[in-house]
Formats: C-alpha cells, structure tokens, sequence
C-alpha cells in the first residue's frame, strides 16, 4: 500500500500552522485542528513548489521571535 502523502498522483493542500511550519495534506483527509489551508487543492509536485517558495525559514515562529526579543534587549544594553 503506497503511503498517500508520496502519491505522486493524489491531490493534496498546502497547511500552515501557528508556527508557520507547512505540510502538504491530501485532499481525502480532515484538515487537522490548528493548521489552515493556504494553497491547494493541487498536484503534489505543485504543492511543493509551493512550499520550497514560501517556507525558507524552517525555525518556528516561537523560535523567530524570541531571538528577535532577545537581539533588540542586546541592542538596548
């Protein structure tokens, strides 16, 4: 049995969540609690061309702007 998030056939959205780190999701299933649909419903090589685009921060959000708090608090010093 093929595992349906490498079917290179199947049709799947691009997910983001509240950290801003995305996935792909086939169309068949429930969008998860807590992630949101920004592209889709597409092929799977669209929705990672999608992906490579738009998420070229792999840290999450959480990540990002504690450091960013902690820069601009060294900056104030």
């Amino acid at each position: 049995m093929t595992n349906p998030f490498d079917d290179e056939n199947g049709r799947f959205y691009v997910l983001v969540n509240d950290e801003n780190q995305h996935s792909l999701w086939p169309t068949f299933a429930d969008i998860p609690a807590g992630w949101t649909a920004v592209f889709g419903e597409d092929s799977r090589a669209a929705c990672l061309e999608y992906v490579e685009k738009n998420w070229t921060d792999l840290r999450p959000k959480s990540l990002i702007d504690a450091m960013e708090a902690d820069r601009a608090e060294r900056a104030a010093e």
